[in-house]
């Protein structure tokens, strides 16, 4: 039976709709629908604080913003790209091409066609996060697409550096110093200064999320991101310490982020509680952790792994720690989540900053029917078909013909007719009709009589 040491209410969907956002972002859309560039250099400058003709970065300005940075912040960027990038070509060359003959001369196949213009929001706030330019960027490149734009907001009026380097380093072919609502819709719509692109991707905060939901239809996006969250799965040999570390690690990344601890063991459980009233007051980001950990933090006792998994499944978290004696059984256990992370000597952090999976997952139950970022989500994968053999024409034509007959498609099943009549001189009423009245009318235009 399950109990609850710590409860909290748990986020779904429904918890992102604002009336509020949703108007102040539909308005700055429509401003920069109509009015391009000015309408964009107003939100810039009322949100951002920046007055610049231009917000995309020259070569030689991203070169010098480089410049400033520790070679050690450098070889760390390149260091975890390559990780991202070698996972990314892994992913994409898993993905194959098609052909297969159906019948005789029947060939159907499809293939993997890259978007021609992608567009990456890397968002600033309070944070630079730098690895979302890895995790949007790369994926992109890796996929094949030619043009990827990349914008991110100066943070508190500064430009982030680090975050400029990640975006040159990935691949971004322009870089905008531009964040929020007014990125978005600048690349989603386009402006007399930035072409727009086929989709967009990238996480963001309230305003973001809603600016890509209202634009989605006229660009592709990613997935609908909501506030980051970890659910640890453990049994009573885990780590109490290590458990408790890795809560706090995710609530800091904003006051609604949820932290659940699933387990087995009533004393893993009560331990963890202690070790965060000891960890928690020296955070240097409490003020984002400690709001997360009281008003969104759970801690779940069951009475064992296979309720454990079922509740896990049930919250469909984006992040699953598995700290077990068997981790690698909630491979085949587990269904609802965005990423597992499987042992103790890994973690969401890894996930989230070094290793090289992809860290833009699904948030607020939307595991139960998608995963996250890939180098599929940049790709359409579209079919064609051709029929070398004229006798398998005429077999699909005349099923073609009796099919859309009975679902009222008469001009379906006429295409059908045609091919079935090009190849066997079949006769068909409605053809003989038309092709009698076209030389009539041919010979009405010629002055004879028919």
């Amino acid at each position: 039976m399950v109990q609850y040491l710590k409860q909290a209410p748990s986020k779904s969907f429904a918890d992102t709709g604002h009336t509020d956002v949703a108007e102040r972002v539909g308005q700055i859309i429509a401003d920069i629908r109509a009015e391009g560039d000015a309408a964009v250099r107003k939100y810039a400058k009322m949100f951002d604080h920046q007055s610049v003709e231009s917000f995309r970065l020259s070569d030689a300005q991203i070169e010098q913003i480089m410049g400033t940075l520790d070679p050690q912040v450098i070889e760390d960027i390149v260091f975890v790209q390559g990780q991202v990038r070698s996972f990314a070509q892994a992913q994409r060359d898993s993905m194959r091409d098609v052909e297969v003959e159906t019948l005789p001369g029947v060939f159907l196949g499809h293939r993997h066609v890259p978007v021609q213009a992608a567009g990456a929001y890397i968002p600033g706030g309070r944070y630079p996060l730098t690895a979302s330019a890895h995790m949007t960027i790369i994926t992109a490149k890796v996929a094949g697409v030619p043009r990827v734009v990349a914008c991110t907001p100066p943070i508190r009026g500064e430009i982030p550096a680090a975050t400029i380097a990640a975006m040159k380093l990935a691949g971004a072919d322009e870089i905008y110093l531009l964040g929020g609502v007014q990125a978005v819709a600048s690349m989603a719509i386009g402006t007399e200064s930035m072409p727009p692109v086929d989709m967009v991707a990238g996480p963001g905060n309230a305003y973001v999320a809603e600016a890509k939901r209202q634009l989605f239809g006229e660009v592709g996006i990613d997935l609908f991101a909501g506030p980051t969250e970890i659910l640890i799965l453990a049994d009573a040999g885990a780590d109490p310490f290590t458990i408790a570390v890795d809560l706090l690690s995710q609530a800091e990344h904003g006051p609604d982020s949820p932290a659940v601890l699933v387990t087995t063991s009533e004393e893993v459980a009560r331990e963890v509680l202690a070790h965060i009233e000891r960890i928690l007051p020296e955070m240097p980001t409490k003020d984002f952790a400690e709001p997360a950990w009281r008003n969104w933090g759970q801690v779940i006792l069951a009475d064992d792994l296979d309720e454990a998994f079922d509740i896990a499944d049930q919250l469909a978290a984006e992040h699953v720690q598995v700290f077990t004696a068997d981790p690698a059984r909630a491979l085949e256990r587990m269904h609802n989540y965005g990423a597992l992370f499987l042992g103790e000597n890994t973690c969401v952090s890894y996930g989230d900053k070094v290793i090289g999976t992809n860290h833009v997952l699904p948030t607020l139950g939307a595991a139960r029917y998608t995963g996250g970022l890939w180098v599929g989500k940049y790709l359409k994968t579209v079919t064609y078909q051709t029929i070398e053999n004229p006798e398998s024409s005429v077999e699909l034509g005349r099923v073609l013909g009796r099919a859309a007959r009975v679902e009222l498609f008469e001009g379906h099943a006429r295409s059908g007719d045609v091919r079935v009549w090009r190849h066997t001189g079949e006769r068909f009423e409605w053809i003989d009709r038309a092709l009698e009245g076209t030389a009539r009318a041919r010979a009405t235009a010629a002055g004879a009589t028919p």
